[in-house]
């Protein structure tokens, strides 16, 4: 490593929380400081352009209450995991700062920190905290927040919360540049659909089945751009064609924050990098959480657009395809809605988390620029 003062950051598991982990490094590199990243297996294939100087494999399991002799396996994993990340910061590493992004892949590397007595930060990027980031907000310097208010955080850690915001990519402050696309009454509502890094079979199920309810003068003013898990693809590409809408089906969008900017209406689920995305580039959305959290993480994110008017949250229960095509319709026939709910969403949105991010960092590093 450099001469230059190191800050760790311990992120993997999924984007969700590398994305802001690297707008983080970043940020930190623009400030003349190293940053060193640590990581686990499921990721490692993918951070090869992530702005660290150095990667560092950390093992890494979630614990699973279903089962005894999984939990016990995942345990014994995370201690190797602890064991290492010590082992680097007393041999290789001496990190000014060591910052975690939730999930237990934060975990070894913060419950080293607090062993080897370093200064650490955890960011919890949803509107409630993580079991992950619960476990650990008692051992660390503090808790960096992407949202004003969350749920779950015990009181006596609450004096060391600081709202910063999600940090996003560059992309997605590129993308934040483009206006709403014009929308008048009789126009063409660009409707963009997607759910998640894996897609979400949902989305194929529900999304084309509520524009076959359409008629077909509001189907010809509508254009579809939606990502479809592979093995769905050729039934949805063909049930739009089939109803002559124009459509754009993919597995994956390379640049998504920008197809997000190119539209009226985002159909999607509620991750907080969406959430957060969909508040810097400021356009309109129908947020479907996903079911069956045990944190209902996605849920609370939802409420905080739902709030200020810039969403509209659908339990996915209710996500039918009546549903769908009653938004939808409302909107083809009232753009003013989607005008609204754009301003709203702008006004929540924090371009600059990164900056208020790496300010915490070095303050709570006592580090100068």
């Amino acid at each position: 490593m450099s001469a230059r003062p190191v800050i760790l950051l311990a992120a993997g598991g999924t984007g969700g929380h590398l994305f802001p982990a690297e707008a983080l490094a970043r940020e930190l590199n623009a400030r003349g400081l190293s940053v060193a990243l640590a990581t686990d297996s499921r990721v490692t294939g993918h951070v090869a352009e992530f702005p660290a100087e150095k990667i560092y494999e950390i093992p890494s399991a979630t614990p699973s209450r279903k089962s005894l002799p999984v939990m016990a396996k995942a345990a014994l994993t995370l201690a190797r995991g602890f064991w290492r990340a010590r082992g680097l910061m007393r041999k290789e590493l001496r990190p000014a700062v060591v910052v975690g992004f939730g999930g237990y892949p934060s975990v070894p590397p913060l419950m080293a920190a607090a062993s080897a007595g370093a200064r650490s930060i955890i960011h919890e990027q949803n509107a409630v905290l993580g079991r992950a980031n619960k476990f650990l907000a008692g051992h660390v310097t503090a808790l960096a927040t992407g949202f004003a208010e969350v749920g779950g955080v015990p009181d006596s850690v609450r004096g060391r919360m600081h709202h910063v915001g999600n940090p996003v990519r560059p992309a997605v402050l590129e993308a934040a540049k483009t206006p709403m696309p014009a929308f008048a009454a009789g126009g063409t509502l660009r409707l963009l659909a997607f759910g998640g890094s894996q897609g979400a079979r949902v989305m194929s199920d529900i999304v084309p089945a509520a524009v076959a309810l359409l008629s077909p003068a509001q189907r010809a003013r509508l254009h579809v751009t939606q990502q479809a898990r592979p093995e769905d693809l050729e039934r949805v590409r063909a049930r739009y064609a089939g109803m002559d809408v124009d459509a754009t089906v993919e597995p994956f969008f390379s640049d998504l924050p920008a197809k997000i900017a190119a539209s009226h209406l985002v159909v999607a689920r509620s991750g907080a990098s969406t959430v957060a995305e969909l508040g810097v580039i400021g356009r309109p959305s129908i947020l479907v959480p996903l079911p069956g959290s045990l944190d209902q993480d996605q849920a609370a994110n939802a409420a905080t657009l739902s709030a200020i008017g810039a969403a509209v949250v659908i339990p996915q229960p209710e996500f039918t395809a009546t549903r769908l095509h009653d938004e939808i319709a409302a909107r083809l026939a009232d753009p003013s809605l989607l005008t609204a709910a754009a301003d709203a969403a702008r006004g929540a949105g924090i371009p600059d988390a990164a900056s208020r991010l790496a300010d915490l960092v070095m303050q709570v590093g006592g580090l100068t620029a």
